[in-house]
């Protein structure tokens, strides 16, 4: 039983979100673009459960490069207005549209001139009439079996606030290296603060071909380690290319034979390389720029000190080029 009603909220609150999906319209569009263009914060505000999820969007929007502050509306009344200025932009929660102390703010927020949105879930309400764009955010019925305690509509409210903050992310252009910056304390932040040194493959683990050797020699290597490339070098253990499993692919795609070809054949000459002393934040940076996962760490005459993935900086699955 106890499951069965577990399923049955997890459903509501999922047919709740789906519904917003569907009347999701330009009004969107129009609130993206002018949280984009604008050039003070974005000041969210709420009273009870709305509230509460308006303080978790402001932490999402923050830490995602959107400046947000979340402006209480009964102490918006006794003074906390004065942190509002024309150059902000409004974003008002409300499920019913109705709620007396959110209301009271709206002449006042006219009065500063800045534009105001709502997240209402009912659009003609008074403070979707009253307000310059309007996002439905309505549900068909809360998970509560009374019909009171907010739950599929603040579910709807949040979901709401993140594909704001996601759709700016991807506005922005904003990257792990953009994120890190704002987050120095997480686990993301320290990862990327070490030294390329500190993490690298070194040694054995190193993948590596010689120059001249064929390809069943490089794949038996790239095999070995599972790391999706191998280094090439020539004498004195010197870098003069790599092969990727992309450049399999890529050869695959004209000639039929490749086991018996000479590695040169099919490497990339000169990939890009990255010291030992550099700073993991600068590896991601280039890996993130030229959308590659590995990077042979060499010294200044480019002998091979090590292998850098991806993986070793942020762990399997933590990160996407661009986002997809």
């Amino acid at each position: 039983m106890i499951l069965k009603q577990a399923k049955e909220v997890l459903q509501i609150e999922a047919e709740g979100i789906l519904g917003v999906v569907d009347r999701l319209d330009n009004n969107f569009v129009k609130m993206v673009d002018l949280i984009y263009a604008c050039k003070g914060r974005v000041i969210l505000t709420g009273i009870g459960k709305s509230g509460i999820v308006a303080r978790k969007i402001v932490a999402t929007l923050n830490s995602t490069g959107t400046p947000s502050l979340f402006l209480h509306p009964v102490e918006a009344m006794h003074g906390d207005l004065g942190m509002v200025s024309a150059d902000d932009v409004v974003i008002a929660l409300s499920n019913s549209g109705e709620t007396d102390e959110l209301n009271m703010l709206i002449p006042s927020i006219k009065r500063i001139g800045c534009p105001l949105i709502a997240f209402a879930g009912q659009v003609d309400s008074t403070l979707g009439r009253k307000s310059d764009i309007v996002i439905d955010v309505g549900v068909e019925r809360e998970a509560c079996p009374l019909g009171l305690a907010p739950t599929a509509s603040t579910t709807a409210l949040l979901a709401m606030g993140d594909a704001l903050a996601v759709t700016l992310i991807r506005k922005r252009n904003f990257n792990s290296i953009d994120f890190r910056r704002f987050h120095p304390g997480g686990t993301l932040g320290q990862c990327l603060s070490v030294k390329v040194q500190e993490i690298m493959l070194t040694g054995k683990k190193i993948p590596v071909v010689s120059k001249g050797q064929t390809m069943r020699h490089a794949i038996q290597e790239i095999n070995r380690m599972q790391l999706g490339a191998t280094l090439v070098v020539e004498r004195d253990n010197r870098l003069v290319g790599i092969i990727t499993d992309g450049d399999i692919r890529r050869f695959l795609m004209t000639q039929e034979r490749i086991y018996d070809r000479p590695v040169e054949e099919v490497m990339t000459k000169d990939p890009k390389t990255l010291g030992p002393d550099s700073l993991a934040s600068r590896a991601l940076n280039i890996m993130e720029k030229h959308e590659i996962t590995i990077l042979p760490i060499v010294n200044p005459v480019r002998k091979i000190r090590g292998i850098l993935h991806l993986h070793d900086i942020l762990g399997k699955g933590a990160f996407k080029f661009n986002g997809v």
